[in-house]
């Protein structure tokens, strides 16, 4: 199994910036695509940005630009740099990850607890 635990969440006033971070650890024959998703109060949970092993990059059309996604495979670890903040990127931010227990096995997902941003106007 893979256990995520995120950090960097906090409060910061629109048009700032935070990071957020996320550690995988646990076992697995290979970790697979890495993300953030979000979820505003009401709201459903939904893609922010994913990063793939081989680093290649995808984001929601509402952070293009603003938000960037990175990885350390070294570290098994994923970071969601997020500048220009908005008030509506307030949410709970969740790390996701897709992992495989051995070679050729299929995907298993695991999610982090989550990190509440909040920014301010």
């Amino acid at each position: 199994q893979v256990q995520l635990v995120e950090s960097g969440g906090g409060l910061v006033q629109a048009g700032g910036s935070l990071r957020l971070s996320c550690a995988a650890s646990g076992s697995a024959f290979s970790i697979n695509d890495m993300g953030w998703y979000r979820q505003a109060p009401g709201g459903h949970r939904e893609l922010v940005a994913v990063v793939t092993s081989g680093g290649s990059t995808s984001y929601a059309d509402s952070v293009k630009g603003r938000f960037t996604i990175s990885r350390d495979n070294a570290k098994n670890a994923v970071y969601l740099r997020m500048n220009s903040l908005k008030p509506e990127d307030t949410a709970v931010y969740y790390c996701h990850a897709y992992y495989s227990e051995y070679e050729g096995g299929y995907d298993i997902g695991s999610w982090g607890q989550g990190t509440q941003v909040t920014v301010s106007s």
